[in-house]
């Protein structure tokens, strides 16, 4: 594995040439600001009329232009909305409009992966993919430190495609703490395999289930959110600090022993087959083949599942219980107001 720093970049490489980022949302806010803050002063945001980030960009001091306009006076063209819409705003806004021998670069590999987006040849295709939600790149930027990020390289047409990739990083912060070296490919397959089984998926469905089966023999919905939900966070950060063994480290032994013995019981050699299907679905595109064709009929049956997951108990009771410990809302990492 190779890792990159910011000695093994030249940020002035970006400030000869124009950078545009694509969608001002979690990402696209931190990337946009943080370029603008390392000294790169052609940052433009590109969003649609009408986009409620519009006014967002424009109250951060940002030239605002449509998709089309900045794809066609920009060197490098950051994409970084929802995957799902990509597509379409490559081929209708972008790739008519492009600068011949632009960068076109993105923050996750899905849609050139799966070829959902086959770029002009003439084009530097690369990747920037932090480790970590906008909202922290920019506050860890804004610390004096960074987010770690990968990079990926998909074509190299003009023969400095990593360098360009690496003086971006740097830009945003990511050389800071390190830029690690992967395939579109091997970021693409890991992240929908890592948020589809654990941090999302699996997780998730683990703590409702919990919640649902204490609820169900009689016990308090307070007990059972406190003790299947609200906890996780410690646990969570005892394993982020320093790995498992850390965590085990600072429980009770009851809780320890409670793992070893129980842990297997629950989290079975049928689970994890049932993983390795997953991850085949995800490797053999079914999955993006699925998930296309949802957003193709507006997104029905997405919509539906979210609205079920809003109206279980879970939600009811921890507004009620979040509304008893203000800490939490005063430092929350998702401010929607601002981006």
């Amino acid at each position: 594995m190779r890792v990159y720093y910011d000695h093994d970049a030249d940020v002035n490489m970006l400030r000869a040439r124009r950078v545009a980022v694509v969608g001002y949302g979690s990402q696209g806010h931190a990337h946009a600001l943080n370029l603008r803050d390392s000294g790169i002063d052609q940052v433009v945001v590109a969003l649609r009329p009408g986009s409620a980030g519009v006014a967002k960009a424009k109250a951060a001091g940002l030239t605002v232009l449509t998709p089309a306009e900045a794809a066609a006076t920009s060197d490098i063209v950051m994409l970084l909305t929802p995957d799902e819409n990509q597509a379409d705003l490559y081929r209708e806004h972008l790739e008519p409009n492009l600068k011949q021998g632009a960068a076109l670069a993105f923050a996750h590999g899905l849609n050139i992966h799966f070829n959902l987006i086959v770029p002009r040849p003439d084009l530097d295709v690369f990747m920037i993919a932090p480790k970590g939600p906008g909202h922290t790149v920019r506050s860890e930027y804004q610390k004096g430190g960074g987010v770690p990020c990968l990079v990926a390289v998909a074509r190299n047409a003009s023969g400095n495609a990593m360098e360009i990739a690496l003086a971006y990083a740097s830009a945003i912060g990511g050389g800071r703490a390190g830029v690690i070296e992967t395939s579109f490919r091997e970021e693409c397959e890991t992240d929908l395999f890592g948020e589809q089984s654990v941090l999302c998926g699996g997780l998730v469905e683990l703590i409702r289930a919990g919640f649902e089966t204490l609820v169900e023999a009689g016990y308090a919905p307070e007990m059972a959110y406190f003790e299947c939900l609200h906890e996780v966070k410690l646990i969570v950060d005892l394993i982020y600090e320093g790995g498992i063994a850390n965590m085990n480290y600072s429980i009770s032994n009851t809780a320890e022993y409670g793992e070893y013995v129980t842990g297997p019981r629950l989290i079975t050699r049928d689970t994890k087959a049932e993983m390795k299907r997953v991850l085949d679905d995800i490797q053999s595109g079914r999955f993006v083949r699925d998930w296309m064709l949802e957003n193709k009929v507006n997104q029905a049956s997405f919509r539906a599942m979210r609205a079920r997951a809003a109206a279980h108990p879970i939600e009811e009771v921890g507004q009620k219980l979040r509304a008893m410990m203000p800490w939490i809302t005063k430092n929350k990492l998702v401010d929607q107001s601002r981006n």
